[in-house]
């Protein structure tokens, strides 16, 4: 029962975050169309998002640890709040300054909330380190479920209101609050260790070059990586013309991703053995 709680408590926190992550995904691409940008103008808008979110994604880790893992999430809502709310204004600049701010959001989000629930789990409750594979595998559930839920909402509040693409990112705005209130008022704080972040990145680069398997791994995880990014800056051009549902098609994408996920799980299960090579 103890742990029940424990990860109601997690999920409390992570799973609105996670929510307010996903209603943005479908309308990002029609919402600077919408303000009337040429799409090398777009391009270089979504080109900020992801170097931002590299060179942050860097860092990150280094300073969820010195900051504090709960400081982390707090601040994570805010920024992000603060990018949703960018969206509002037609100046370019603006608009760049909250993808840059959305890079380092998206960094907090995948570094900080595992790393306060590792260290609470092992640290203060001292549970069996195998559950943490059991709050995260529930986690991904239910990021998918999220995912492909977001992709509803968002069409809801877009077309369905009439609202126009801006209003997932408005709605985006009470999650992210209520992600950052439940942190401060439900969890404790907790920091890493202190090390140098020359140190750190010397360390990652000693492996990276030193054992042939990560390099390889590293370098068809960037290949792959580069296909999907390729692809979520085209889907909405291709698509948007032909007068397809953005939200709903983004939920197509999220349900199909969910499904490859559970026929990974099922081809390497107990019953079917089939293991990666």
């Amino acid at each position: 029962p103890a742990f029940r709680r424990f990860q109601r408590g997690y999920y409390r926190v992570y799973l609105p975050a996670l929510a307010a992550d996903w209603l943005q995904g479908p309308y990002l691409y029609k919402l600077y169309q919408h303000y009337r940008f040429l799409e090398e103008q777009i391009a270089i808008l979504y080109v900020c998002g992801f170097a931002s979110s590299v060179l942050f994604g860097l860092v990150s880790s280094s300073l969820v640890d010195r900051l504090g893992r709960k400081k982390s999430c707090v601040l994570f809502s805010l920024t992000y709040s603060i990018c949703c709310l960018a969206k509002l204004s037609r100046d370019y600049l603006v608009l760049a300054a909250g993808r840059i701010l959305g890079g380092l959001s998206t960094a907090l989000l995948f570094s900080a909330f595992e790393a306060w629930y590792v260290h609470e789990h092992v640290e203060r409750y001292d549970f069996p380190t195998e559950w943490i594979a059991v709050t995260f595998s529930r986690a991904a559930f239910w990021n998918n479920v999220i995912a492909v839920g977001a992709g509803g909402a968002a069409d809801f509040f877009t077309e369905w209101l009439g609202l126009g693409p801006v209003a997932p990112f408005m709605v985006s705005i009470p999650l992210l609050v209520l992600s950052g209130v439940f942190a401060v008022k439900n969890w404790d704080e907790n920091y890493g260790k202190k090390r140098a972040f020359s140190k750190t990145c010397g360390d990652g680069l000693k492996r990276l070059l030193s054992d042939r398997r990560v390099l390889l791994l590293g370098t068809i995880q960037a290949l792959f990586e580069s296909v999907v990014y390729i692809f979520i800056f085209l889907w909405t051009p291709v698509l948007d013309p032909h007068g397809a549902p953005l939200g709903i098609v983004f939920s197509g994408f999220m349900a199909a991703s969910m499904l490859g996920s559970s026929l990974y799980r099922l081809a390497i299960s107990k019953s079917y053995r089939l293991q990666p090579v």
